[in-house]
């Protein structure tokens, strides 16, 4: 039943807005009702973008303590709703009478204020997050010329390269770098830091306000532009014509200009060439991913921070940090968020997970993904396993030294693949999908009272899912 309701949210919600009522009934379940109360229940829906949220929460600190624990958890179940949404951002809201009427102020295209429309609305508060500054972005092979570079510029020393364009993969570290010029610079110069969509959004609500003179004198008038995500800036020629002049004109007046993507500016697809000429014309540097020492490392500091927030409650084994360390390899922020389950997982259940449980809290951020697992491959590690050949586990004969092998395989090959049972009984000498349920059955029992029987499965799982080593 709650499959079915749940399939017809899904289909809902593809073509109406996010129902946010939704997302934290499964934040709720997910984190578990302490989190919840203390941090979750506190965010509240403002706007839902093309490929974004907007949501709201009282104050700073309670915006950098979801971002930094919980935002992936929460970005992810957004995306099990709509995969079109794929950042979510927040805005500071105290609570007050007054919220309503400063929105709809800000809806309102009378607003008389010189530039207000832009400084004072949702969309530009202040980006720059004060966790995220050099001192503490852990460096290695994979960012140091990244990570040079942008403290070369926060030293005002951007003679010879500017714009910096800084491209990498998600989760590696780019918007920090942004984040921490800005935090630098804003201490001497006026800072804008925006992403690509943002401005994009402003400038099409300056047209639809005829306002087009108050967006060019703010966006003009700055000492250092910071720009996320510059790949979203694509198509519409005219905004990209705006941008272009935006550009020159900060560029001519001397202001720094930093810019972010996610690949090099020779790959960005419907942006005009002059501007991609631009960004090839200063720095151009890239974040690749990061190497085993630099996840180390990270893991370690994460650990580090975690421990003096909970001193008596955070308890992660050496063992289980050279795992994660091995085995998250994509980006930085998908290692941040290994842990940060693997401590949830700690807390939740107050017990020390061993390396089989945080393998599975982690399954869907291993490198091991379902199509990796064939049945060749069970096939061949439960035959060098029972230490018995292949010919003889695909035979006819019922031998018992037999049998339990091609049982133990028939079981691992029906809950490690989505493969059908007269598929599965074709990969085993053709045999009828009766004998496939009842060689399933059969394990299902003998685990049931055979503790080596549970042992012997457990050790195969690791081995076909995990055991670099071990594949085939």
């Amino acid at each position: 039943m709650n499959k079915t309701i749940k399939n017809k949210n899904l289909t809902n919600l593809k073509s109406e807005k996010i129902d946010w009522n939704l997302i934290q009934v499964e934040m709720k379940n997910k984190l578990g009702l302490d989190i919840y109360e203390s941090w979750l229940k506190k965010i509240s829906f403002v706007e839902e973008f093309n490929n974004y949220l907007l949501l709201s929460v009282p104050t700073r600190f309670i915006r950098d303590w979801i971002t930094s624990r919980y935002l992936d958890q929460i970005l992810q179940s957004v995306r099990n709703y709509k995969k079109e949404l794929v950042r979510i951002e927040f805005k500071i809201v105290e609570k007050s009478n007054k919220d309503s009427q400063e929105y709809e102020q800000f809806e309102s295209t009378e607003n008389k204020e010189n530039i207000s429309f832009i400084k004072d609305s949702f969309l530009q508060y202040n980006r720059i997050d004060p966790n995220k500054r050099f001192e503490n972005f852990i460096t290695g092979s994979s960012n140091k010329l990244a990570f040079e570079a942008s403290l070369k510029v926060s030293e005002n020393n951007m003679t010879n390269y500017n714009p910096l364009y800084i491209y990498g993969g998600v989760g590696m570290g780019k918007t920090h770098l942004l984040n921490s010029i800005g935090y630098e610079l804003k201490k001497t110069s006026k800072v804008m830091f925006i992403s690509a969509e943002r401005f994009m959004y402003q400038f099409v609500k300056s047209i639809k306000a005829n306002d087009m003179v108050k967006f060019k004198e703010y966006f003009r008038n700055t000492d250092v532009l910071l720009i996320d995500d510059i790949q979203f800036m694509t198509g519409k020629e005219v905004m990209q014509e705006e941008f272009f002049h935006t550009f020159n004109a900060l560029f001519d007046k001397g202001s720094k200009i930093v810019i972010s993507a996610d690949r090099a500016p020779n790959k960005l697809s419907r942006i005009q060439e002059r501007i991609k000429s631009r960004f090839s014309g200063g720095l151009v540097v890239d974040i690749q991913k990061p190497d085993y020492d630099l996840r180390k490392r990270l893991v370690e500091k994460k650990v580090e921070e975690l421990n003096t927030l909970y001193p008596d409650q955070i308890k992660i084994s050496e063992e289980i940090q050279n795992f994660i360390s091995t085995e998250i390899t994509a980006s930085v922020r998908e290692l941040v968020g290994a842990i940060n389950r693997t401590i949830s997982f700690s807390r939740i259940y107050k017990k020390l997970p061993n390396l089989t449980e945080t393998k599975i809290v982690l399954k869907d951020l291993l490198n091991m993904t379902e199509n990796k697992v064939t049945i060749n491959l069970i096939q061949t590690l439960v035959c060098k396993f029972f230490k018995i050949s292949k010919n003889e586990m695909l035979s006819s004969r019922r031998s018992r030294y037999l049998v339990r092998p091609r049982q133990t395989a028939i079981y691992l090959t029906k809950i490690l693949t989505s493969k059908s049972l007269p598929e599965i009984g074709r990969e085993f000498s053709n045999r009828d999908h009766t004998t496939i349920i009842h060689s399933v059955k059969t394990i299902e029992k003998l685990k049931e009272k055979d503790p080596e029987m549970v042992d012997n499965i457990n050790k195969l799982k690791n081995q076909i899912l995990y055991n670099k080593e071990n594949e085939i």
